[in-house]
């Protein structure tokens, strides 16, 4: 397989494949090498003749762009088809082990890394903890030094094509470079250009979605989703991902869904993270029942907790939530009045989006079946009938892989959208595309102003 050429798309009468003749313009030459490669990559049209027909193409030029993607590595030769009047077919494949996709899901505690072939299906995956307190650069390090174990183990010989990031934090929507992580306790990130840093290291495109809509776009595109559907996202934060007739809605500013700052009568104590009283994070969110649980141990009122603060000297939401299982009444209680108002936030949107599937995911497994019972019931009472009658409100099956997932998915999209796909097609591969090697520049004069740490080197072309 041949990359980084620009190949010469030649026409002449009559044959095959054309290597004499005048040439045709560039611009054609990668509409219709992106519009047969999307036929292909959808399936839409697997043999010469569909191709034919569905982009509307001679059969001499249909011949000249599959030898170019072939040559490209870009697309094979699958199974015989079908016979008809003549000949058996051969269908056409994409081949997505052109190259790899490099996905990441950052938490304020985990770090998950993942590789992918270029249809978005995850090869392989590692997850460790982390603290992203520990600032941009440190993270940053460390996500080089895995995404490069993963390319030696998982990855083989493909070169690194793109990079999808899932990050906890609405991310700014706009022209994909310089979209800041919005974090409120965390600054040093929001003018941190991971994009940027991305194509430096890497010498790859970058995406970068919020955790939740990344999450989201995993379980739509797993087949555990649906085309209408609300993704919840349970944690330290609570925030949701909108999927209305099978698309992901990001919002203006790419932060729809924060559902967790909906305010909801409770007389609260502790000041939300945007300045008001009562939102739903601060009453029901993780740091809010990891904080309810440790007063409860230390009055008493928890004999569980008490002895699981003794035994480690803190208690997370998640010691809360295997209480509640285990039958302690105190951890029950505040479970059930954290999914009643999380089930009372929802129902307004219920009523609004009229989806199909409602999924919880993040960290609401150790609560089990309590909270999805209660905002089961909170959301059943509070919605009207006709949008819950063939609602299912389920608990996620993807665990921790859902933002891997996603971001496979995004990254895979975005490198073959038609506009993308047309700017590198004739060159061969995206770490060609003419705006990288600025990116990278523009990040690497940043890390020079700023005396940062030298870096890891990029990896080689």
């Amino acid at each position: 397989m041949t990359r980084g050429q620009d190949p010469s798309i030649q026409a002449g009468p009559a044959r095959p494949v054309r290597s004499v003749g005048r040439p045709r313009t560039i611009d054609a030459s990668h509409a219709t090498l992106a519009q047969l490669l999307t036929l292909i990559r959808s399936g839409r049209a697997t043999t010469r003749l569909d191709l034919e027909r569905e982009a509307e193409l001679s059969r001499a030029m249909v011949a000249d762009r599959l030898a170019i993607l072939t040559g490209l590595g870009l697309v094979e030769e699958g199974d015989l088809g079908q016979p008809g009047r003549g000949r058996a077919p051969r269908h056409l494949r994409f081949h997505g082990g052109a190259g790899a996709l490099l996905v990441a899901a950052l938490d304020r505690s985990t770090i998950a890394v993942g590789v992918a072939d270029l249809t978005g299906r995850l090869l392989g995956e590692h997850h460790e903890a982390a603290d992203l307190s520990a600032g941009p650069a440190a993270i940053l390090d460390r996500l080089t030094t895995l995404f490069l174990w993963l390319m030696e183990d998982h990855g083989g010989r493909s070169a690194i094509w793109g990079v999808g990031l899932a990050l906890p934090g609405p991310v700014g929507t706009g022209d994909g470079e310089g979209a800041g992580l919005r974090l409120e306790t965390l600054e040093d990130w929001a003018s941190f250009d991971l994009v940027a840093e991305m194509a430096l290291r890497l010498g790859a495109p970058a995406w970068v979605q919020s955790s939740t809509q990344m999450m989201t776009m995993g379980e739509l595109r797993s087949g555990t989703g649906a085309p209408d559907m609300l993704f919840v996202n349970l944690g330290h934060s609570i925030t949701a991902g909108v999927v209305s007739g099978g698309r992901l809605h990001r919002g203006a500013q790419g932060a729809a869904g924060m559902i967790g700052h909906v305010p909801t009568g409770e007389d609260g104590a502790v000041t939300c993270r945007c300045g008001s009283r009562g939102c739903l994070e601060a009453v029901a969110g993780g740091d809010a029942v990891a904080r309810s649980g440790l007063a409860a141990a230390q009055d008493g009122r928890s004999r569980y907790l008490a002895d699981a603060l003794a035994r480690s000297g803190e208690l997370t939401a998640a010691d809360v939530g295997h209480g509640a299982q285990l039958g302690d009444a105190f951890c029950a209680e505040l479970i059930a009045r954290c999914g009643r108002l999380v089930g009372e936030s929802l129902a307004p949107l219920v009523n609004l989006l009229n989806p199909s599937l409602v999924v919880l995911g993040g960290n609401a497994d150790p609560s089990g079946d309590i909270l999805l019972a209660a905002i089961r019931e909170a959301i059943y009472r509070q919605s009207h009938p006709l949008a819950t009658r063939d609602l299912r409100i389920v608990r996620s099956r993807m665990g921790g892989s859902s933002g891997l997932v996603g971001a496979a998915q995004v990254a895979a999209d975005e490198l073959f959208a038609t506009e993308m796909l047309q700017g590198w097609i004739t060159l061969g591969t995206p770490r060609r595309l003419p705006g990288l090697p600025a990116l990278a520049n523009a990040a690497r004069s940043r890390s020079r102003a700023d005396d940062a740490p030298a870096r890891l080197s990029p990896v080689p072309r």
